[in-house]
């Protein structure tokens, strides 16, 4: 595709200044901010608003109750009607453990052309992609070729557990026609963005058995409870070996596919390197022995009950004969459209009370999450995504049903899209996480080019 001359000036203005991109981002990426420990949140929300603040956009670190700050900012446009959200975090995943990386995780240390450090991907280089190509369209144009509202909040890390709230009492401050995430990444296969035209919800749950006040000897194992062994029953009745959820009314208004659907699985089957996905992931084959269309379909649009961990008594060296006194696991339940969180949640409740197991605690972290949804491919801002990941990546980009977050949707609904620029070895969430000098400059021109090409749509 032929890219239009007003955006070209665009790129060429983010490569002239593509030193300033890099210095910023390595300032973002050594300020911690690691939700899940508490760490350095109100600081990286303030650093935030200053380098909104020295790019010349308007910006402000609006207090969550008891919640980290979450940065919001506007940039209208002369010349569109329409108003894009731009969606990011700065939260980070915690970088432990500390001792498997090559440099230090907050170092922001660049080495082999790449910048390596906690957030470098997720999602500080999606923040700065905004940031960066909103200045360039203001130093090139003197306007953005859509109107802009930017969200960047500090807990996505741990669910968004107070953001709701905030959005729900300030619906104003986010309502848009459309929002974008660049947290997202390029297909292993193609090197192409991955779109998502939906977001799966996440009900992230804590079962907790307990027995007696404390851990006893094993000689008193036939006197005691067995909490271990009560959650590991208790497991057992929630799948079969296919998989499948056995919670009573668990695929209620399952969301059945139609043609749109069935033929974004069969494009995509027909381009995925299925081999080097299995490689990627480290196995020789994937789960129940799916394969093509099929591991495409059961990835997006199967609901799922994984186990995220478990523990209960004594896991150190040697041994120890005791009869733990508690035993806890956490389960993510990924929940399709049209499957309702609260509802799920309710009868998972119920399913462990019929079962006999009423006396196993059941803790939602934090709240209920927001429903999952979907969009079509030919709303505005699909079309938009798709055409800029054209113009910059040269070649189609890869468009999925539903993939996995959001927060915002459920007190203010807009069509949403998930992108993003993370190459497939930037160790998302692990040690070494690292983002591409060069892949982040082309996200940064990906940013600019969604904003035009959403400001074109209404003048189609």
């Amino acid at each position: 595709m032929e890219i239009p001359v007003e955006l070209q000036q665009v790129f060429d203005w983010i490569d002239a200044h593509r030193e300033e991109a890099i210095v910023d981002l390595q300032r973002l990426v050594q300020q911690p901010s690691i939700s899940a420990q508490k760490i350095g949140q109100k600081e990286c929300a303030d650093l935030v608003v200053e380098l909104m603040h020295n790019d010349g956009l308007e910006a402000k670190a609006y207090p969550l109750q008891d919640g980290p700050p979450c940065v919001i900012g506007a940039q209208p446009s002369k010349q569109s009607k329409k108003t894009m959200l731009a969606y990011a975090h700065y939260d980070v995943q915690p970088p432990e453990p500390l001792d498997a990386w090559v440099y230090p995780p907050f170092s922001a240390t660049i080495a082999d052309g790449k910048i390596w450090g906690r957030g470098a991907t997720d999602n500080k280089s999606g923040v700065m992609a905004f940031i960066k190509a909103a200045k360039a369209w203001m130093k090139v144009s003197g306007d953005v070729p859509v109107g802009l509202k930017f969200i960047t909040e500090g807990e996505e890390e741990i669910g968004s557990i107070h953001l709701g709230p905030f959005i729900e009492a300030n619906p104003e401050l986010v309502r848009a026609d459309a929002m974008h995430c660049l947290d997202g990444g390029l297909n292993a296969s193609e090197l192409t963005p991955d779109i998502d035209l939906g977001l799966k919800s996440v009900l992230y749950v804590e079962l907790i058995a307990r027995g007696a006040k404390s851990d006893v000897h094993s000689l008193n194992a036939p006197l005691v409870p067995q909490p271990a062994w009560e959650l590991v029953r208790a497991l057992n009745t929630l799948v079969d070996e296919n998989r499948h959820i056995l919670i009573d009314g668990w695929y209620e208004d399952l969301w059945q596919l139609g043609e749109e659907e069935i033929g974004q699985l069969e494009a995509n089957a027909s381009r995925i390197d299925f081999s080097k996905m299995k490689a990627d992931l480290g196995v020789e084959e994937f789960a129940l022995g799916r394969d093509g269309i099929d591991a495409l379909k059961a990835r997006a649009y199967e609901p799922t009950c994984n186990i995220c961990g478990m523990t209960a008594g004594y896991q150190g060296p040697g041994s120890k004969t005791i009869v733990p006194n508690e035993a806890r696991v956490k389960i993510d339940f990924r929940l399709i459209p049209m499957l309702d969180p609260e509802k799920a949640a309710r009868k998972l409740r119920k399913h462990l009370d019929d079962h006999g197991f009423g006396h196993i605690e059941l803790h939602i972290e934090g709240n209920i999450p927001e429903p999952p949804y979907k969009i079509s491919v030919k709303e505005d801002i699909s079309q938009a995504v798709i055409k800029a990941a054209m113009l910059v990546y040269g070649k189609p980009p890869v468009v999925n049903g539903v993939s996995a977050e959001g927060v915002i949707l459920k007190h203010v609904w807009m069509p949403t899209v998930l992108t993003g620029f993370a190459t497939p070895d930037c160790n998302l969430h692990a040690p070494n996480e690292n983002i591409g000098l060069d892949s982040y400059i082309q996200g940064i021109k990906y940013a600019a080019a969604i904003m035009w090409e959403y400001g074109q749509m209404e003048k189609a």
